[in-house]
């Protein structure tokens, strides 16, 4: 039974105050201990769904994980841990992907968490080494399970499954569902909770065609990014050496940008995601990775430099616009031959964008970085301490700080950059040399 005191705690912690629709329905199957299909809008909260009523079934006796979740990225799988960590449960809990590092891993789960998130090809190598016990393993959660169970995830995954010898509940989530389940996943007759069905685009969601000359979409594209000026826009194409190609053009014109796609390393994908939340750039050149999970709030735009084959990862990309009654645009970027795939129904307004090539401003904000973190015993409090006391920043001076494993982000004003690195130049951060930089 969920108790309700415990869950008013977790809400409060998590900063808000009652469950909306879906997540009420979602608690109620959860708690009646069935199997669940949830299939909701990106955005909606599946997350908090799944995770609030599970946790209300782990057992604080049982030493040995007990509830696994199953991402088929490493952000989406973070950002899930991110959640769980915020409502503060007492639970241990491990996030465990590739490109993380795999000895921290071994040792934090020689003393076992009684909840294991990762990805596929991670869990299934743990599994294979017996580096945990399945024994209490009752719950079993694919996140976006419509990408979890494809083919390139589907032998990893059958691995797994098959060995999850005591599981008693499965729960599927998703935005977009998938024609079969295959069997090996072993969900029978489950509750199927569906708010996509009749689902009505989006509220505040505009869309808006931009033509481009010739095949080539470059010179359109800037021309596009100078004319939406210093907002947030997620740039969306179909493959990473296009994202690369672009890339390399906006730096050429000096426009300050990221990208974020499969085959960086994975330090690398955190940096990017980290200055894009925290306003050090906010174009963002993604492939369809960045369509699922990540907590990117406040996009503006998202623009569509290549359509997706499939009306799936359409649905997806825009999933991270207008989200939770806010408003957003969807920018098609159109070569002239180009034709509208069957997918998209709306007409399509095509705006004219005008010849300007006018950089926008550089954001107020600029990121430092710091070389410790949670494995040097950093936490934001020493980080917010050094910055105010040391390097006189007022509050509103200082931005998001994200304090990973082995190092910290830290925005700050960009016209106050050059007087705090003067100021912290001989600084220590817990009885260490302070090793401080812009970050690249």
């Amino acid at each position: 039974m969920i108790n309700q005191k415990s869950q008013a705690l977790y809400l409060k912690n998590y900063g808000i105050s009652q469950l909306n629709e879906m997540q009420l329905a979602t608690a109620k199957v959860i708690d009646d201990k069935k199997d669940l299909i949830l299939l909701s809008p990106t955005g909606s909260g599946k997350t908090l769904a799944f995770l609030l009523p599970l946790i209300q079934r782990l057992d604080r006796d049982v030493e040995q994980v007990q509830l696994m979740i199953l991402a088929p990225s490493r952000e989406l799988a973070l950002q899930i841990e991110q959640v769980f960590r915020q409502l503060k449960t007492g639970f241990k809990v491990v996030c465990s992907y590739g490109g993380h590092s795999i000895q921290t891993e071994r040792n934090s789960l020689k003393h076992p968490p009684a909840v294991l998130i990762g990805t596929p090809g991670r869990i299934a190598d743990h599994i294979r080494r017996e580096r945990f016990s399945l024994d209490a393993l009752r719950m079993l959660v694919l996140d976006e399970f419509d990408k979890a169970l494809d083919l390139g995830f589907q032998a990893e995954m059958k691995e797994i499954i098959v060995e999850l010898k005591s599981l008693n509940q499965r729960v599927l989530t998703s935005a977009t569902d998938i024609d079969s389940i295959p069997s090996f996943v072993g969900i029978d007759h489950p509750v199927k909770l569906d708010y996509i069905k009749d689902q009505a685009p989006l509220k505040g969601l505009k869309l808006k065609g931009v033509r481009s000359e010739g095949k080539d979409k470059l010179d359109a594209f800037y021309r596009l990014v100078c004319h939406l000026g210093n907002e947030p826009m997620l740039v969306f194409v179909n493959h990473r050496d296009a994202a690369d190609r672009i890339s390399n053009h906006l730096k050429d014109m000096d426009l300050v940008h990221d990208v974020f796609h499969g085959g960086m390393k994975q330090e690398d994908r955190e940096r990017a995601l980290i200055k894009f939340r925290n306003g050090s750039h906010h174009v963002l050149i993604t492939t369809d990775l960045a369509s699922r999970g990540l907590d990117i709030p406040e996009i503006k735009s998202i623009i569509h430099y290549h359509l997706p084959s499939k009306e799936d990862a359409y649905i997806h990309r825009n999933g991270r616009t207008a989200r939770m009654n806010a408003e957003g645009t969807v920018y098609l970027l159109m070569a002239e031959e180009e034709l509208m795939p069957e997918y998209i129904k709306e007409d399509l307004d095509f705006e004219l964008i005008g010849d300007s090539k006018t950089l926008p401003e550089l954001p107020d904000w600029v990121t430092l970085y710091i070389g410790s973190g949670k494995k040097e015993k950093v936490n934001k409090i020493d980080v917010v301490g050094l910055f105010m006391k040391k390097g006189k920043l007022q509050k509103d001076e200082l931005g998001l700080i994200d304090v990973l494993d082995h190092s910290v982000f830290v925005a700050v004003k960009r016209n106050k950059l050059k007087k705090l690195l003067q100021l912290l130049k001989n600084e220590r951060i817990k009885g260490k040399k302070l090793r401080l930089e812009v970050s690249k």
